[in-house]
């Protein structure tokens, strides 16, 4: 592993936790080159909410890869791409009674986040948008922005401006957060925020919670504002907590949604933009990226919906939150000096 000490930037990070060269990996197990198994509980921060290498997901690949299916095509037509855009629509969208329109923004979560930003500033011809504290967002100037989080802020080297930060629900900042919020809202027309952006379950802010309650109040402040409520459901979004969106249970519908990790089903990259039809104000060409036409990713994500057809998956998802549910507050119980509260839904 000399190689990576001697060569590697000291930027990385969740490898110095894990001093081992990993090889393959099936489902929750990951293998080192030593032959030990290990069971993944990381799933690639959320890029791997179907595990690894699922039989159903490579299948289709492999057969594309086979017959010389187009890997790279920028925003072109293909068939790998209309097959994902279909099976998003008939799948996901049209079951829910949504009517987003979807844009490619490139190939990470990050990128999605900075998408959704210009556009709200676009739209709404304002600059602040509302984020919350300890939230995360991403690593670029502008979704870092909106991450109220002081240690992934402080490699900005440059102000990071036009956002104002509140409580979140459930956070440990605590407060009325929805009172704070509506008197920004109510203040004069110009004055008011371009967008509120939030995650409903804050992962790496401590799986804070937001309830369906909150969640509620929260779209309905920005609805009667005329200020844009976007979801950030990369990390929890694709099922972690049971539906596919995490924000259904709470019956809100954001005007934009951002969406990767495990979107492609298998950890390739791969991110997207829901928007409200009313809200695709962007000219040709005015927010791209070279690698928004990942084939491969659209065959695996195109397969991974398919899981969606029907509510098993999501019926997994919650019976299996049943038992890690009792496993970790048996934990909290046998060591209260070790584990103070146990936090989250579904599998996260």
């Amino acid at each position: 592993m000399s190689v990576i000490t001697d060569l590697e930037s000291e930027v990385r990070s969740y490898c110095r936790a894990w001093p081992a060269v990993f090889t393959t990996a099936r489902g929750a197990l990951v293998e080192d080159e030593a032959g030990r198994s290990y069971i993944d509980f990381f799933a690639g921060a959320g890029a791997l909410n179907y595990g690894h290498n699922d039989p159903r997901l490579l299948e289709p690949l492999v057969a594309y890869l086979a017959d010389g299916g187009i890997l790279h095509s920028l925003d072109m037509t293909t068939r790998a791409k209309v097959d994902f855009l279909e099976r998003l629509r008939d799948v996901i969208l049209r079951p829910r009674g949504l009517d987003y329109k979807v844009q490619f923004p490139g190939p990470t979560g990050t990128n999605a986040v900075e998408a959704a930003l210009k556009l709200a500033r676009k739209v709404t011809g304002r600059r602040t948008v509302v984020a919350f504290r300890d939230g995360f967002h991403g690593m670029t100037l502008g979704a870092l922005a909106v991450t109220a989080n002081p240690s992934k802020r402080a490699g900005a080297g440059v102000p990071l401006e036009h956002t104002v930060a509140l409580p979140f629900d459930a956070g440990p900042a605590g407060g009325d957060s929805l009172a704070a919020l509506a008197a920004l809202l109510d203040g004069p027309e110009a004055e008011r925020p371009a967008a509120v952006i939030l995650e409903t379950i804050q992962a790496e802010g401590g799986v804070n919670v937001a309830s369906d309650e909150w969640l509620r109040g929260l779209s309905a402040l920005c609805e009667r504002s005329g200020v844009l409520l976007i979801i950030d459901d990369i990390q929890v979004g694709c099922g972690r907590t049971g539906p596919f969106f995490s924000f259904e249970s709470a019956g809100i519908r954001p005007d934009i949604v951002t969406l990767s990790k495990s979107l492609s089903g298998v950890g390739q990259p791969l991110s997207l933009v829901l928007l409200r039809p009313e809200l695709d104000a962007w000219a040709p060409g005015e927010h791209n990226g070279t690698f928004r036409g990942n084939n491969a990713a659209f065959v695996t994500a195109a397969a991974a919906l398919d899981y969606w057809r029907d509510d098993g998956l999501t019926r997994r998802v919650e019976r299996n939150a049943v038992v890690m549910w009792a496993a970790l507050d048996g934990l909290r119980e046998r060591h209260p000096d070790r584990f103070t509260a146990v936090r989250g839904r579904g599998m996260i």
